[in-house]
């Protein structure tokens, strides 16, 4: 066995090693939803996608470092740093051209490509590091046990920290690239003091060759690293206005100055679109919301908005109805977006929180809630189940509206459109649903739900408005769909579709916007 190994680094010294490589790993799969997500969202297939490939890695590294940990003599953990390191850094930098070259492949096969082609790597010589280091803390054969057992409990404690860590404070205050860039520059730091000491142990300046060779060549690469995928504010077509990455992904504002038009987008969807001159919303299926209202049997008096996006609604109930709306938002960006560049300013309550969590929360009754939750390109699965309606219904005044838009295809294959629709028919008694653009396979859907039967005849409607309106009508087939739950949604797998066609649009823009 390895009579003197510990001795290169003392066994602290070789835990610490493990700790912050466990670490590392945690940090890296964490962030590679976070770089993908603008092209491919962050639905479970993304998630999928990055638990599987780093699995691979990881059952890939363990492999190839228990061989090389057998037979290296001159090379060792400074090394496998280094290049862990390396490639790392160079995350940012493929990010982009690797996104555009799997779009063609589709959101499965994308998203499971480029993130095994951009995270593999790293992971791969993180996963070396415990054989390696199996090998250095066994003096004995008796103890390869105790010694395998200790460097993986380590390793685990370290991807823990590392988790949490990044969840609960580096993601509120350092943008993806920044943190990537900066665990690149920490584990060159670390693999050239743990070259130090193995050129110490066995005597042999070559030691801190490889080593210092990779990291010169990461630092050199760094200025461009560093300037990869930043937005600029300034184009022939699109112009950034505003770019920040929050909890839940990359918020954007971009205008189109030739077409007068205003987006606001999350990830890989687009949440809000205006004129750039009135400032009114350009979104469809807005205007059929803003019709609700004349609908109701009774005066609107008090509404709540799940899903702020750029604050048109709220604005468009007050101004017409005097209803006075409470707005439910995940994304503190998204807020302040809808705040600083469409004009929202809140008439009632303005809720930055979960809105599973939030609703317990809230008082009731509503007049009229309007359920219009779209991120990461699908809608929030949780969001839609048995469970969650009830609690909405549960909040509506005797002749309450709930307002549901979903995004989906009209055709009749459509199992998740069957599938809300079902769902929502489970909860309350009357069931309505209107289309935005009559004709187009995809589209938004609202679905008017309530106690009541809604009168498209209402007095308080405009002849031409009920006209507009009845043209709208859309029959939905719900035989065929299923009732999503709590316990069992598969939602998500029947908007896939959906998710691709969303990230298709963001990838137009993203293409023209930000720097090659």
């Amino acid at each position: 066995m390895n009579d003197n190994a510990p001795n290169s680094f003392g066994r602290s010294g070789l835990f610490l090693i493990v700790f912050m490589t466990g670490a590392a790993v945690m940090v890296i799969e964490l962030l590679g939803t976070r770089m993908i997500a603008p092209f491919y969202g962050t639905s479970l297939t993304v998630w999928s996608a990055l638990i599987s490939v780093t699995m691979i890695a990881l059952a890939l590294g363990y492999f190839i470092g228990g061989r090389w940990a057998d037979h290296a003599k001159n090379t060792g953990l400074s090394l496998i740093i280094a290049l862990a390191g390396l490639f790392t850094l160079l995350i940012p930098w493929l990010t982009r051209p690797v996104l555009l070259a799997t779009d063609p492949l589709g959101l499965r096969a994308g998203a499971f490509v480029s993130a095994l082609v951009l995270f593999s790597p790293s992971l791969t010589m993180l996963g070396m590091m415990s054989p390696f280091a199996i090998k250095l803390s066994t003096t004995r054969l008796d103890g390869v046990g105790a010694s395998s057992g200790s460097i993986y409990a380590v390793s685990t404690l370290g991807s823990v920290v590392g988790t949490l860590v990044l969840g609960f404070f580096l993601f509120p205050l350092v943008g993806s690239r920044e943190i990537l860039v900066s665990l690149g520059i920490a584990l060159f730091i670390l693999a050239l003091i743990v070259a130090v000491y193995e050129q110490k142990q066995l005597k042999n300046m070559r030691m801190l060759l490889p080593s210092l060779l990779f990291c010169v060549v990461g630092l050199c690469l760094l200025p461009k690293i560093v300037g990869a995928g930043i937005a600029y504010t300034g184009g022939t077509q699109f112009t950034i206005l505003s770019e920040r990455e929050s909890l839940y992904g990359w918020v954007r504002v971009i205008e189109e100055p030739k077409r007068d038009l205003r987006f606001l987008t999350a990830d890989a969807s687009m949440i809000g679109a205006a004129s750039i001159s009135t400032g009114k919303s350009l979104l469809g299926y807005q205007q059929i919301v803003g019709l609700i209202p004349a609908l109701a049997q009774k005066p609107m008096t008090r509404g709540l908005i799940i899903g702020l996006g750029a604050g048109h609604m709220a604005k468009t109930l007050y101004d017409q109805y005097g209803i006075t709306t409470d707005t439910l938002e995940i994304d503190p960006a998204v807020a302040t977006a809808a705040t600083d560049y469409f004009g929202y300013k809140p008439t009632g309550r303005a809720i930055v929180g979960d809105a599973r969590y939030e609703i317990r929360h809230l008082t009731g009754p509503y007049d009229l809630i309007i359920h219009d939750c779209f991120t990461g390109g699908s809608e929030p699965a949780h969001l839609l189940t048995v469970e969650t309606l009830t609690e909405l219904k549960g909040l509506l005044s005797e002749q309450g509206i709930l307002a549901l838009n979903f995004v989906g295809f009209a055709n009749d294959r459509n199992l998740a459109l069957a599938s809300v629709a079902k769902t929502l028919t489970h909860v309350f008694p009357q069931l309505s649903v209107f289309i935005a653009e009559p004709g187009e396979d995809f589209n938004d859907f609202i679905f008017l739900s309530s106690r009541q039967a809604i009168d498209l005849n209402a007095k308080a409607l405009l002849a031409e408005q009920a006209d507009w309106l009845k043209k709208r009508a859309f029959n939905v087939n719900k035989t065929q769909g299923e009732l999503l739950t709590d316990n069992l949604n598969p939602l998500e797998h029947l908007q896939a579709m959906v998710i691709g066609q969303q990230y298709l649009f963001i990838l137009t823009i993203t293409d023209t916007c930000f720097t090659k």
